[in-house]
């Protein structure tokens, strides 16, 4: 593998500059030069990315641990079991039509390994489809030390073996999701350790044929006003480019999983989905790069009609990335209820998984609305302190 080039002149307390010819004069400045390498795998990123962020389409998050799987069956009455999980799993990968709405699915790493009742690689289901597999590849929250209440994401032990084997077995991106707590703070070592650990996986995942989902969750706990979330969310972001470019990842092979700027959970006073597209989108004009493909947003608790509003709202104008949805409790809350468990009513769940999939394909064309919309597609889903 061919290793990364850092040519440093007259080391100095001047800042880096931009990338610049390693034939520059010697002694022509004082400036730092480096030189950023072109891993072997950029181009099948660089078309990857573009895949996931077509016209129109977006990604289906069913990447839940096997534990948040369980709460999500328990829900309708069913057992957690390997059998349940895979029988959902297959309800959902082999819905016909799919492929035209939804061009990414993240799974679980026993989704990504699981085949259908009659023996056909979950992958491969989604490959015939024209929808990308992808990998979650993170290992959960956990305390961070010396903070204040806050939480780090674990995994970047093995994570480059781990990623070579899922690319193996078909997977072509990779999701790792930490979170910022506003409530909290953040506390600058919270908000740090999250942009570096983002860092090294996107960094990690591209040397291995992965192209990186980049989420930091800015949580919607809190009773805060949405000029607060932007004063974090803005924070947030130029921390993590700032990490990004000094671990050589290529925008142009990433992707991002933001948070929608929006108002603690409990404030009392609720905002449009004008206001949330508008404060959403200044800050995305003020700290992601138009190199970056696409913006897919989570949905974060957010009723299926609210996310799939706020998307609409934000695609009413021309902006310089795809920005579309990686939705999980978004896209399968009514398919949940539709379903409840019985053999008899897939097809039923099917059609619902496509009514909100088009649903959010019109909203990333800026053409959604929600006239007929049902009482269940209303019904708000944030869970205070959520956990995956």
């Amino acid at each position: 593998m061919a290793c990364s080039s850092l040519v440093k002149l007259n080391a100095s307390s001047s800042p880096w500059v931009g990338q610049r010819s390693v034939n520059q004069r010697p002694g022509s400045s004082n400036r730092r030069v480096f030189v950023v390498r072109a891993g072997s795998y950029t181009d099948e990123l660089v078309k990857t990315a573009k895949t996931v962020a077509s016209p129109g389409r977006g990604i289906l998050a069913i990447d839940e641990s096997n534990a948040t799987c369980g709460k999500r069956l328990s829900s309708i009455g069913l057992d957690n079991t390997e059998t349940n999980r895979q029988a959902y799993r297959q309800l959902l990968l082999t819905t016909p039509g799919l492929g035209e709405y939804i061009s990414g699915a993240i799974l679980f790493e026993e989704t990504l390994y699981q085949s259908t009742t009659d023996g056909k690689k979950f992958v491969d289901c989604l490959r015939e489809a024209n929808i990308v597999p992808g990998i979650k590849v993170d290992k959960g929250l956990v305390p961070l030390p010396g903070s204040n209440n806050e939480s780090w994401c674990q995994g970047l032990d093995g994570l480059a073996s781990r990623s070579a084997e899922y690319y193996k077995q078909g997977a072509r991106f990779a999701k790792w999701r930490t979170v910022v707590s506003i409530p909290c703070g953040p506390s600058a070592l919270a908000v740090k350790e999250a942009a570096w650990g983002l860092a090294r996986y996107a960094s990690i995942s591209q040397d291995n044929g992965l192209v990186p989902i980049v989420e930091p969750e800015i949580l919607l706990d809190g009773d805060h006003p949405i000029e607060r979330t932007l004063e974090v969310a803005e924070r947030v972001w130029a921390e993590v480019f700032y990490y990004l470019a000094e671990n050589n990842v290529t925008f142009e092979g990433i992707l991002l999983k933001p948070s929608m700027v929006t108002p603690g959970a409990e404030h009392k006073e609720k905002a449009s989905p004008e206001t949330i597209a508008k404060y959403t989108l200044t800050m995305l004009k003020r700290r992601v790069p138009p190199a970056v493909p696409g913006i897919m947003f989570l949905s974060g608790g957010q009723s299926e009609m609210e996310a799939t509003l706020n998307l609409n709202a934000m695609n009413q104008s021309p902006n310089p990335w795809h920005v579309s949805f990686s939705y999980a409790r978004a896209l399968q809350n009514t398919v949940l209820k539709t379903w409840q468990g019985h053999p008899e009513k897939v097809e039923a769940a099917q059609k619902a998984l496509l009514v909100r999939a088009k649903a959010n394909s019109l909203a990333q064309l800026g053409r959604y609305s929600a006239e007929g919309e049902s009482e269940d597609a209303k019904k708000g889903m944030f869970v205070k302190g959520y956990t995956y």
